[in-house]
């Protein structure tokens, strides 16, 4: 998927997650099924999209992504929330829970 596709179901999608990983990145992979079930519970009119960073740098670039693991929350084409390194499921379950409420 090229920058510009992204960009475009980013702004398309009423409310996209997107997961900025790297498997070389131990936390990555230790909250990514967390992130991914709490998504398809609690938010499931949302869309998860993963991106390998390792693999797509020029996307992170193009999402100002410098480190993993990054969750970028977007509600109608706007970035709503920026989670880095230690992060909290409760408290992005909380965060998300805010705006999805209002949204969908």
């Amino acid at each position: 998927m090229t920058g510009t596709e992204l960009r475009d179901k980013v702004n398309e999608a009423q409310g996209v997650v997107l997961y900025f990983k790297n498997d070389m990145c131990a936390p990555c992979l230790a909250i990514r099924t967390k992130v991914e079930d709490l998504i398809e519970s609690k938010f499931p009119k949302m869309e998860f999209i993963i991106v390998d960073s390792a693999t797509d740098p020029l996307l992170s670039n193009e999402f100002n992504v410098f480190s993993n693991p990054t969750i970028l929350t977007f509600f109608e084409g706007k970035e709503y929330s920026r989670k880095s390194k230690y992060i909290s499921i409760n408290g992005l379950s909380d965060e998300i829970d805010r705006l999805y409420k209002m949204v969908f």
